[in-house]
């Protein structure tokens, strides 16, 4: 399945871009989408711990499964107007 990801953000300057897809096999969670992430940008790996990800216009947790076509957000936990 493929995901589209959106960083905002300083994210997007620790990703050095705003959006990616991603490849996942079906019935990956959120937690296997972060991993693949964190391999893929180390510097993201860093805020583990301060970060914000919904799904669509909803917050998920870790162990929520991802279907083909979603549309993962990444938010540190506070930003600037």
């Amino acid at each position: 399945m493929t995901v589209h990801i959106q960083f905002f953000s300083y994210f997007k300057e620790l990703t050095d871009c705003a959006t990616v897809t991603e490849d996942l096999p079906d019935a990956s969670s959120i937690a296997d989408l972060r991993q693949k992430l964190f391999t893929r940008f180390p510097k993201l790996a860093e805020m583990n711990r301060a970060m914000l990800i919904a799904v669509g216009v909803e917050y998920q947790t870790e162990d929520y499964i991802l279907r083909d076509g979603d549309e993962v957000s990444f938010f540190p936990p506070v930003q600037g107007g």
